[in-house]
């Protein structure tokens, strides 16, 4: 028989001890592939917080890239120059880099708008159409070159702002030297009104798309032709200057490579020539060129006697000759008598930020005062 054992229950399980909230983060803390992964990701939403916060002051700025010291080597006209150099410490991003003329122009776009201390931003003003024009262009070598169209269509009528006459003196100003400094261009173009005409430096990179904003806020834009001065080549406008001596062959192909920079002018303006518009040879060629195009000219009061069977109006002043507010107002105020005497009455000046500002404060009030604030094409006669 087999012995009887007397048999006793198992002990129950023991449930371990609950840990409070605190216990079970030091114990996650603890493990050293958490604790890791965690000061990771801290520091990752750290950086990301920071950025959003701060962003890059510079973001969105147009980057004009040229060699300062090769342009001062190679005689750079002044106004060019002081346009690049005369920047404040929070203006537009410029590097010292290379110098070379862009193939694909920079797009820039947005409806900021920009005001100087104590000046006024002007109102908006309907936007111009869209440039290239359908039938006002063609292909050339270089790039698109201006036509006019098989219906007669001329590039100087196309691309003029319209504009209808009201009975009173026309005043009118070109504002000139735009595309290469960033900051510059566009307070011109988004703080004066679009009846002011711009021009701009056929070398700027992004060429294109300043003439679009400039369009966009209702401006007409001309193109900026250099040409031979009496100090040349101590005072050299650049590699496509218009020489006075030139062959005609080269002067033309010369041009068609300023023309073929961008769309969207309805002329040309000179920029320096003292020279090269005193000879009647040279002359007879660009405004040949020009009438074959269907383009207008507009110089600074130093061509005023040349013709060439082209649209054409001559400046009656140089308003910021004397860089100070005072000399400039007093300029814009002779203007007002010219065109009260004569009808009408342009000036022109360069892009600098006392211009600007002196212009935007003048051209709120001159309406106010008896004149109609015109753009340049409306001055223009056919000599």
């Amino acid at each position: 028989m087999f012995s009887k054992k007397s048999l006793k229950p198992a002990p129950a399980p023991v449930a371990p001890a609950r840990r409070s909230a605190p216990q079970m983060a030091l114990a996650a803390v603890s493990n050293p592939y958490i604790g890791a992964s965690g000061a990771a990701l801290l520091f990752l939403t750290t950086i990301i917080a920071l950025i959003a916060m701060v962003g890059d002051p510079k973001a969105g700025t147009p980057v004009v890239r040229l060699s300062l010291s090769k342009v001062a080597a190679h005689g750079a006209p002044a106004g060019w120059r002081e346009a690049i150099l005369a920047q404040s410490g929070d203006g537009p991003l410029v590097t010292e880099e290379t110098f070379q003329l862009s193939e694909k122009p920079v797009e820039i776009g947005g409806q900021a708008v920009i005001t100087l201390p104590g000046a006024r931003a002007a109102a908006p003003s309907a936007a111009l159409p869209h440039a290239p024009i359908a039938g006002l262009h063609s292909n050339g070598p270089g790039g698109p070159l201006p036509v006019i169209a098989p219906d007669g269509r001329t590039p100087a009528e196309a691309y003029a702002r319209p504009f209808t006459a009201d009975g009173r003196p026309k005043v009118a100003l070109v504002i000139g030297g735009l595309g290469l400094n960033a900051k510059a261009t566009r307070e011109a173009i988004e703080m004066l009104p679009g009846e002011i005409t711009l021009s701009f430096v056929p070398y700027a990179e992004g060429l294109q798309g300043w003439i679009d904003l400039a369009r966009e806020h209702g401006h007409e834009v001309l193109l900026e032709a250099p040409m031979e001065p009496t100090d040349y080549p101590e005072n050299d406008p650049g590699p496509y200057t218009l020489m006075s001596t030139a062959a005609p062959q080269d002067t033309v192909r010369k041009l068609e490579w300023l023309l073929s920079r961008a769309v969207g002018y309805f002329g040309l303006t000179n920029y320096l020539g003292s020279r090269f518009v005193t000879s009647d040879r040279a002359m007879t060629t660009f405004t040949g060129a020009l009438k074959g195009r269907g383009l207008a000219f507009i110089d600074d009061g130093s061509a005023a006697r040349k013709g060439g069977g082209v649209p054409r109006a001559s400046a009656d002043a140089i308003i910021d000759d004397q860089l100070s507010a005072e000399a400039i107002d007093q300029q814009l105020l002779a203007l007002e008598a010219g065109a009260l005497q004569h009808g009408q009455a342009l000036g022109s000046g360069f892009a600098y930020p006392v211009t600007i500002s002196q212009v935007s404060r003048w051209a709120a009030e001159v309406q106010q005062r008896g004149y109609q604030l015109a753009p340049a094409s409306a001055l223009m006669m056919r000599k």
